[in-house]
């Protein structure tokens, strides 16, 4: 389940990361910007477990042939036909 999602700008991370690190432990998730874009996400363990889980769940049933999987990967990534 994904809580509330908080925006905090680097600087006050840094001054109040003990405020921030409990919104984290109460199920929030933090989004941190620098200069108005976005830098990273600070998210409970759990939320990062289940992303984890939910990204590898093809391949570890062996649904996904991974070099396949790459290609088309890579394909999207660079639009590359063929």
């Amino acid at each position: 389940m994904i809580g509330t999602i908080v925006t905090a700008t680097a600087t006050e991370m840094q001054n109040n990361f003990g405020k921030y690190l409990s919104l984290v432990v109460n199920g929030q998730q933090i989004i941190v910007t620098r200069n108005g874009r976005e830098v990273a996400r600070v998210i409970p363990r759990e939320d990062a477990v289940s992303y984890l889980t939910d990204s590898l769940t093809g391949v570890l049933k062996g649904d996904r042939d991974l070099d396949q999987a790459r290609k088309e990967s890579l394909e999207e990534k660079y639009a590359v036909n063929g």
